[in-house]
This record gives structure tokens, C-alpha cells and sequence, in this order.
């Protein structure tokens, strides 16, 4: 049990991350927005981040076990502060283009955690491929946001 206990300090960092973006919502300014017929409705997203916010935690634990706080915990974090600088971002400042910057300079710290884990746990790099799709897709729903306004 003792073992699973740093396991909540990733949960916290998660919840602290998310907490941070949560305070800045789409609202009125972002409904009113040209979006893209593939945008998925609004319920999508508390369900896809709540799952993937888990797995983010459980990644960066299964690297810190495996490495101690090295590259791939450190580029972990960078990734997490990029996450919650996102809706701050497009939400908070409404600034649809430092947005789009914020979410590739996300997608590459997410492909970077990949990498950097696959020599220490490859677990934590299999538990990040979900988030790196998504992130991808995150990006060109952000590209297309910033291209039709």
C-alpha cells in the first residue's frame, strides 16, 4: 500500500493542473465561435479529460518509479504546465492563436514523454499514446477554430 502512496502526489499535480484550467471555461465568447462540423459535443470533454488526466498521472508515476525525477518525469511536467496553460489561454484570454502554440509545443512535450519513457517503462509510454491522439486531434480542432475566426 505504502507504494501507491506517491502515486497520489501525481494525482495531485493532475488535479492541480486541471483545477487551474477549469477555472478559465468556454462559456459565451467560445459558443459564438465558427467551429468545425467535427467538433465533439461539450459532454465529450469533461469525460475524455477525466479519463485522460488519470492516465497522464499514472504515466508520469510508472516513469518516476522506474527513473527518479529525471528527463522523462521533468518533460512530464513541462507538458503539465503546458495542459493547464491551454485554457487559460483560449478561454481565459481568448487568444485562439497563442492557443494553437501552447497545444503543438504540448503535443511535442507529450511525444517527447513517449520517447524519453520507452527506455525506462514502456508502460508509461503505452499509457500516453491516448493522450498524444487526443492532443493531436485537440491541435487540429485548434487549427480550425483559429483558421475560421
Amino acid at each position: 500500500m505504502a507504494k501507491y502512496l506517491s502515486l497520489l502526489s501525481f494525482i495531485g499535480l493532475v488535479i492541480a493542473a486541471a483545477l487551474s484550467g477549469a477555472q478559465f471555461t468556454p462559456g459565451p465568447w467560445y459558443e459564438a465561435l465558427s467551429k468545425p462540423s467535427w467538433t465533439p459535443p461539450n459532454w465529450l470533454f469533461p469525460v475524455a479529460w477525466t479519463v485522460l488526466y488519470l492516465m497522464i498521472a499514472i504515466a508520469g508515476w510508472l516513469a518516476w518509479k522506474a527513473g527518479g525525477v529525471g528527463s522523462a518525469v521533468a518533460i512530464w511536467g513541462i507538458g503539465l504546465i503546458l495542459n493547464a496553460l491551454w485554457s487559460y489561454l483560449m478561454f481565459g484570454r481568448h487568444e485562439i492563436g497563442l492557443a494553437l502554440i501552447d497545444v503543438v509545443a504540448l503535443w511535442l512535450a507529450t511525444a517527447a514523454f513517449i520517447w524519453a519513457a520507452w527506455e525506462l517503462e514502456p508502460m508509461a509510454a503505452y499509457v500516453f499514446m491516448p493522450y498524444l491522439a487526443w492532443v493531436s486531434f485537440a491541435a487540429a480542432l485548434n487549427f480550425e477554430v483559429w483558421r475560421l475566426n
